[in-house]
Order: C-alpha cells, then structure tokens, then sequence
C-alpha cells in the first residue's frame, strides 16, 4: 500500500466518522423515526406505521391537538394533547369541554360514528378536572381502547414529551402529514 492509498482511505474513515457522528446527533437530538404501537391512536395513526417525529422541543411550544411521544416509565406513548397548563377539561355525552366551552374534535368523526352505531358512549365522562401548572393532559384518538391521562398515565410535563410527530413516512402508500 503506497502512501496515496493511506491518505485516501485515512480520509474515507475521518469523513465516514463525522457523518455517522453527525447523523447520530441529528437522530438524538433533533429528529427521529418511532413506530406506533397499538390502536390508541386509530384512525388518525395505525398500529406499526412509521412517524417522524421533530424532537426541537426546546424551540416549539404544544399546542392542543398535536400529536406527540411521550416518554413512559417503561415505553413510549403516541397521544394528542387535549389539555394544556391550567385547564379544566370535562367530558359530558362524547362531548369535550375546555374551560367551559365545547371543544370540536374533528379527528374523531369517524370513531364518534362507530360508537353512535353500535349504541355506546365512545369517551366515558369524566371530570371537570383542572390540569396542574407545568403539566399536560393527553389522550389517544380511540378513546374505548387508550390508555391515557383518563386511566393510568396521569398528567405529563414537557420534559415528559420527546417530540411532535411530524408525518407517516411507512408504509410507503400512505405517507401523510399528522399535524
């Protein structure tokens, strides 16, 4: 091996070694593929789909209605953020209520006739229950089958949350935007 080929193949380890550096960081840092694991979330995300998630939770604040991973004790969670800091969240007759005024959520439609067909209740009531400072109250799109901040997981801080899923990118058919 004549010193030309060491320099070349020195300099192939040295760029090869920056772009997996730099790909780890953006991976850990900024942005992440997650896959989704169940049906709490049907129909917005279905079970074994593959998200994107934007983890720049340092620069975005969450709104309501984004859809974000949510660091558990033993996994991560897919939910939407129905209750902010300091709201009063009550559910009455399928109906969500925010501070007092009725909350439209459009992606439930379909779940919302489903349940109206077989002659049930989709969301139980509950509530009014105040969200505490600092903290959020989240839960799945398929309400009969989610376990959320209604039953088991509790409120959540930001520091809770990895990141807002972004878009389906697999399967490959149905990449979509999730906002």
């Amino acid at each position: 091996m004549n010193i030309n080929q060491k320099k070349e193949i020195k300099s192939w380890v040295k760029t090869l070694t920056i772009g997996l550096g730099l790909a780890f960081g953006i991976k850990t840092f900024f942005f992440a593929p997650y896959i989704v694991d169940g049906a709490s979330m049907e129909p917005t995300l279905h079970n074994h789909e593959k998200i994107f998630v934007n983890k720049l939770n340092f620069i975005d604040n969450f709104n309501r209605g984004d859809i974000v991973i949510i660091k558990g004790k033993e996994e991560n969670y897919v939910k939407r953020i129905i209750g902010l800091p300091g709201d009063k969240i009550e559910m009455k007759d399928d109906k969500l209520f925010i501070n007092g005024v009725l909350f439209k959520e459009p992606y439930l439609s379909q779940n919302l006739k489903l349940a109206k067909e077989m002659g049930t209740q989709f969301t139980d009531d509950f509530g009014p229950i105040t969200v505490p400072k600092n903290k959020y109250f989240v839960m799945g799109d398929n309400r009969l089958v989610s376990t959320d901040s209604r039953n088991g997981l509790g409120f959540f801080s930001k520091e809770d949350i990895v990141g807002h899923s972004e878009f389906v990118f697999f399967p490959f058919s149905n990449i979509r935007d999730t906002k």
